[in-house]
């Protein structure tokens, strides 16, 4: 039959199939799955963001703030305050601002309320999760709560992400300080109405002659108390210290004349990014950009106030010579007597009954100008400026290679602050379009805990739990127990440890020590050797008395002096010494290394597409470094 082997052959494969369908179905081979199907092996990620539309620059903005810690900690601390708070201290409005000029009231109402603080947060939460599988949300809901804080549309053309970048950290600053305000005139307005109650009190008091009017020294107290609250030291509102805005620092020119060494003074400038130009070249460094920020230049044709009162007084001083009567000699030296006095206390404020001569005729000097950082950010963003500006052709992108540490130094010997580097934003392309990446350390910070969470004025008071437990918590001591013996000289369920009563309540009451461990614990779980019912009685009667004697007993023992000599300790041996040292050593390496890992991990977002790094690959994105992330470092 030439068809037999034809047919073999086909039932032959056909059952080699059927098999392997079975072992796939019910008993999964991983070589045929693969590892993604093992738990252990699978890549846990961070959450991701989608690009419906050029949004690469929102995207790269919002992932780098997501790894941040101490802008996270703000925006809960900032949300709670407010919740607490109340938001009828958020929706008063005044109708002059500090300098005396109306409020634009709609503006003012939407930075009291937050709104950009809030959505900000709602995003950091969604993209701060650890999602097992594949994850992407959107940035819609953010974009729309910042379009409807500005009052405009936020186009979807190629936008650059430091400029989003500025506007976000403004706004928040801003919301920040409208906050703090409105919280400084609420409780200006309590101790205001606390202030006019108490004195209301007082005087009706007085006028009906009551016998607690007597009583002056109480209300004097309370009134002064009061207007204390409302005052402080120097007269000035006291204020609530609280922990400001973490992107938020502070800069001072300083100028200085090179002819009278005069230094006027300066304001300090607030600032929630510090731009840095790139030098023109091939290769520079962070620290050459710093240099160039905060050197020391020199500016020429600048007038200075002391040198200017100076010149002042000097054509006084020839107009004294040539006066002709007595009564212009005594006009002129009045006018030189109130420029020197301006001269010694303050240049800048020039005397005002004195009509100095023109300021074109004043001498120009030569000052020297340095910037300087007088208040340092918890979080500093870097901004490298790479846009070469040509009035006779379009702008062009610098292209040149900036090398960045992973750790900053900033700042003099003095008042040294280091931070160290958590985000990164990178763009790819030319001046006019490109892409935009960003890096996140794997930093996994401490949970947030709440220590006074149960006292009466909120989680940020140190006052104690209003409810303490009656009963203190048991000492972690060696188990040491008083056990009374049963008829066969084993101890029985019912005996009572003593590292269950504090030292305190041993040593200070011992009666009622030992009346509490004469009672019997209804909770108390019977053993083995407790099953049968006529061993229960004799040991219930039993156990006081000799729990009772034992008491005494310890009791007289720790009345008397103790005469033994405290138990030596062995000192180990020259190679036990060693050995420990070594392992010592080599559990403080491993310790190290393991804490190196983990320090060295990074995130490459790029939207919706999440890879891991190390700090070397991120090192060497320097020709495409846009914006650094520093974090400062705890002490």
């Amino acid at each position: 039959m030439p068809d037999k082997p034809l047919t073999v052959i086909t039932y032959a494969a056909s059952a080699s199939l059927a098999a392997i369908a079975l072992v796939y179905f019910f008993s999964p081979n991983h070589l045929i799955d693969g590892s993604s199907s093992s738990a252990s092996t699978r890549k846990k990620g961070v959450v991701g963001l989608s690009n419906p539309a050029n949004d690469c620059f929102i995207n790269s903005v919002l992932q780098s703030l997501a790894g941040l810690g101490d802008l996270r900690i703000y925006l809960i601390r900032e949300l709670h305050r407010r919740a607490l708070d109340g938001p009828e201290v958020y929706a008063v409005v005044p109708d002059t601002d500090m300098h005396g000029k109306p409020t634009n009231k709609r503006k003012l109402l939407s930075l009291q309320s937050g709104e950009v603080t809030k959505g900000l947060k709602d995003i950091i939460d969604g993209l701060n999760e650890r999602p097992i599988y594949k994850k992407t949300i959107s940035a819609a809901h953010f974009i729309g709560v910042l379009e409807h804080a500005f009052g405009t549309r936020i186009s979807k053309a190629q936008q650059d992400a430091q400029e989003l970048l500025q506007i976000v950290a403004e706004r928040l600053s801003e919301e920040y300080h409208a906050g703090r305000e409105a919280r400084k005139r609420a409780r200006e307005d309590q101790s205001i109405s606390q202030l006019n109650g108490t004195l209301t009190a007082a005087g009706l008091g007085l006028a009906l002659g009551d016998s607690q009017a007597t009583e002056s020294p109480p209300r004097i107290g309370a009134v002064r108390s009061a207007t204390e609250d409302l005052e402080g030291e120097n007269g000035k509102p006291t204020e609530e210290e609280e922990v400001g805005f973490p992107l938020e620092g502070r800069t001072e020119s300083v100028i200085e004349c090179q002819h009278c060494h005069f230094i006027p003074k300066s304001k300090p400038v607030s600032f929630v990014m510090l731009t840095l130009t790139v030098p023109q070249k091939s290769f520079t460094t962070l620290n050459e950009c710093f240099d160039l920020h905060f050197k020391t230049e020199y500016i020429d044709d600048y007038k200075c106030d002391k040198c200017r009162l100076e010149h002042a007084l000097s054509v006084f001083s020839k107009d004294l010579s040539r006066a002709a009567t007595e009564a212009q000699k005594a006009v002129i030296q009045n006018r030189i007597d109130n420029v020197k006095r301006a001269i010694e206390d303050d240049p800048e404020q020039p005397p005002e009954d004195v009509e100095l001569p023109d300021t074109k005729h004043a001498p120009a000097r030569r000052i020297a100008r340095h910037v300087r950082i007088t208040d340092f950010p918890k979080v500093l963003v870097i901004h490298l400026q790479r846009s070469i500006y040509d009035p006779h052709s379009s702008s062009t992108k610098n292209a040149a290679k900036v090398s960045f540490p992973e750790r900053l130094p900033i700042g003099g010997l003095l008042n040294r602050r280091n931070y160290k580097l958590l985000g990164l934003v990178t763009h790819k392309g030319t001046h006019n379009s490109g892409h935009y990446e960003s890096f996140r350390r794997q930093h996994v910070y401490e949970p947030f805990s709440t220590p006074h969470l149960g006292g009466s004025s909120g989680p940020y008071s140190v006052v104690p739990s209003p409810n303490p437990s009656a009963i203190p918590s048991p000492l972690m001591t060696p188990r040491t127990s008083i056990q009374p013996e049963g008829v066969d000289g084993d101890p029985r369920s019912d005996s009572v440890p003593v590292d269950l009563l504090s030292p305190s309540t041993v040593s200070s009451s011992p009666t009622v020590s030992s009346a509490a461990l004469s009672s019997p614990s209804p909770s108390t779980r019977p053993s083995s050797g407790s099953a049968s019912g006529s061993l229960a009685p004799k040991r219930d009667s039993t156990a006081p008395s000799r729990l009772s004697q034992d008491q005494s007993i310890t009791q007289d023992q720790s009345a008397e002096p103790s005469s033994e000599a405290p138990p030596q300790k062995l000192e180990p041996s020259p190679s036990q010494a060693a050995k420990l040292g070594r392992s010592k050593s080599l559990t403080d390496k491993v310790k190290a290394r393991r804490k190196k890992t983990v320090d060295d991990r990074w995130w490459r977002i790029s939207d919706d597409k999440i890879k891991e790094c190390k700090t070397g690959d991120l090192l060497g994105m320097q020709r495409e470094v846009y914006m650094l992330f520093y974090e400062i470092e705890r002490e």
